[in-house]
């Protein structure tokens, strides 16, 4: 069975602990890969090892740091086929899709090239009589990335790109579920020209993490997963006297407005729900469709369902995937069978479809009449499964997403502008669009939620990541005549 190891000082670093986990092909459900799982002392080699390279990146200029993105940028791209075909051994989803996810990495990785007008400071002459005052921003030390399973190339990215070009050592605590890709990652940053031990993958479970949130060496942790996960490592982390920024778990709704182009609606509901097989934390969860438009929308989205292609991700022409794992898949359709004997109509059971049973595929699922008190609107599914809660008006659409406990994402399909511009001011979520289902922000802004989908006061990647992978020094200046030097103990004035 081939190993899926750690990546220290530059290399491949066999685990030691005795400890693995499996690594499954989802569209076959068989066990490709084991995964070593890191021990305390393992993550402590690393972290020293950073610790030795940080010194040297820290002190090394803008320009040449810049250089070394621009580079990895290059190496990226020529390899983004190769990278995104592990990303789909792993985690399933389609070949096209996991190339677009490689793709968002490399335009994160441009971002960061820009790192020399990134970092600028500020600075005011003659703030007082005599005195200049300027900022500068300057590198943690050695910070943490701790990365979700759907995203296997892109949330490192997120964080990674930024917090090196910061000057930054960077240690990727992966997903063990599809951690291929870590590696994929590490080998393009060393072909690139990045110095070792400025990258570094520790492959593990809980023993690693919790590690990372105590050591007294790491300064910030970044983390992208489910909302109680994100709220441990909050909690943690911070307690630990360590920046952090925990994105978490999401319901985004889509509201319809009875003006809408149903076949726009339509379109955009399928694609949002049912593309990498619903997990990603920016998918539609839930549609909204407000008055009349809901029976023609329903329609619509029941023609479309129906000639979704669903297979294995490496075939061309499928367009939607297995889930993860087993374990999750049957999670996922347990939402099925909750919804419906709670009162809901299932339109679409995916366990009806040809492939159930074989790997860990399920089949598009649409859950109409949906209530706020069922476990399916509740809970973050996470899964190929379409819950739609109709709502007489537009009032009664925001209010239902006032009420939801969070607020990752929203969006409203409408052609009347007063209303979409009315929806961005009411709603309250982090990322909204306008006639667009997964409003995720280009790499120059900033991606991140409201309520319990962040824990943490920064969102990732663009100026708001590029703060939190840094911290500001305030200089004052004074360059006086000795001989005006006088003993004053009253408080620094400013006239």
């Amino acid at each position: 069975m081939e190993r899926i190891s750690h990546w220290v000082g530059g290399k491949v670093v066999p685990g030691e602990s005795g400890r693995t986990g499996p690594v499954f092909n989802p569209a076959t459900g068989e066990q490709t890969h084991e995964v070593d799982f890191a021990s305390v002392e393992e993550l402590d080699r690393a972290v020293e090892v950073a610790k030795e390279a940080f010194p040297d990146w820290r002190t090394l200029s803008l320009s040449k740091r810049a250089a070394v993105m621009f580079r990895i940028r290059e190496v990226m791209d020529s390899r983004k086929t190769e990278i995104a075909k592990a990303v789909t051994a792993q985690h399933g989803k389609c070949l096209f899709d996991a190339l677009a996810e490689v793709e968002r990495g490399v335009e994160l990785v441009e971002f960061a090239a820009g790192v020399p007008h990134l970092m600028k400071g500020g600075f005011s002459e003659q703030v007082t009589t005599g005195f200049d005052l300027y900022s500068v921003r300057q590198p943690l030390g050695v910070v943490a990335g701790i990365t979700p399973f759907n995203f296997p190339a892109m949330v490192p990215m997120w964080m990674c790109a930024g917090a090196i070009a910061a000057g930054n050592c960077f240690i990727l605590k992966p997903s063990e579920k599809d951690s291929g890709a870590s590696l994929e990652l590490a080998e393009t940053f060393k072909e690139a020209g990045l110095p070792d031990g400025v990258f570094q993958v520790v492959q593990g479970d809980k023993v690693a993490v919790d590690r990372i949130l105590e050591h007294p060496d790491i300064k910030a942790v970044s983390f992208v997963g489910s909302t109680p996960v994100a709220r441990y490592i909050y909690a943690t982390a911070s307690a630990n006297g360590k920046r952090v920024q925990a994105l978490a778990g999401a319901k985004n709704h889509m509201v319809v407005l009875p003006d809408a182009d149903v076949g726009m609606a339509a379109d955009a509901a399928v694609s949002s729900v049912y593309g990498s097989a619903g997990e990603r934390c920016m998918a539609v969860a839930t549609v909204v469709p407000v008055g009349d438009i809901g029976e023609p929308l329903m329609e619509a989205i029941l023609d479309r369902t129906a000639k979704l292609k669903v297979g294995d991700g490496m075939d061309p022409e499928n367009e939607m995937g297995p889930l993860v794992t087993r374990e999750h898949r049957d999670k996922v359709v347990t939402y099925i069978d909750g919804a419906r004997e709670q009162g809901a109509k299932v339109l679409v059971d995916g366990r009806e479809h040809p492939l159930w049973g074989t790997g860990f595929f399920v089949g598009p699922s649409v859950i109409d009449h949906v209530t706020t008190e069922m476990d399916c609107y509740r809970d973050e599914i996470f899964g190929p499964v379409m819950t739609v809660v109709r709502v007489g008006t537009y009032e009664e659409a925001v209010d239902l997403i006032k009420r939801n406990r969070w607020g990752n994402g929203a969006a409203v399909f409408t052609r009347d502008g007063g209303a979409a511009r009315q929806f961005v001011f009411d709603v309250e979520a982090g990322m909204v669009g306008i006639n667009v289902p997964i409003p995720v922000p280009l790499a120059f802004y900033s991606f991140g939620g409201w309520k319990e989908s962040l824990f943490g006061d920064s969102k990732m990647y663009g100026p708001e990541g590029m703060h939190f992978w840094t911290r500001e020094k305030a200089v004052t200046v004074r360059w006086p005549d000795p001989a005006t030097s006088t003993v004053d103990l009253g408080f620094p004035g400013a006239r």
